[in-house]
């Protein structure tokens, strides 16, 4: 995967391993969960008004614009929220996921 952040420091941190969509990514301990995402992804989150591809806007809790689900349906805010190992994101509103499957 292809980030939208490159990472410059604090690279000997213990790698975490979390899923993204799917797609197994290596995040750093003690990171957020936004900086895991856009180390490793160009977007945090599908837009549930459209297709637009939303990646966080103010990065410290304040816009609301960073909200993603884990694989059970448990919304998280990302940019507030330390990566855990073994932590399954989704960028889309399982909702959304549940609809298109039951077609």
């Amino acid at each position: 995967m292809n980030g939208r952040f490159v990472r410059l420091g604090e690279t000997g941190r213990a790698r975490v391993a979390i899923v993204i969509d799917g797609q197994a990514v290596d995040a750093l301990e003690g990171d957020t969960l936004i900086t895991a995402m856009l180390c490793s992804v160009r977007h945090v989150r599908q837009s549930e008004f459209g297709e637009e591809k939303r990646a966080g806007y103010c990065l410290m809790g304040a816009c609301q614009d960073c909200w993603v689900w884990t694989d059970e349906g448990e919304r998280l805010r990302a940019c507030t929220t330390v990566v855990e190992p073994g932590m399954r994101i989704l960028t889309t509103q399982p909702e959304a996921q549940w609809a298109t499957l039951a077609l």
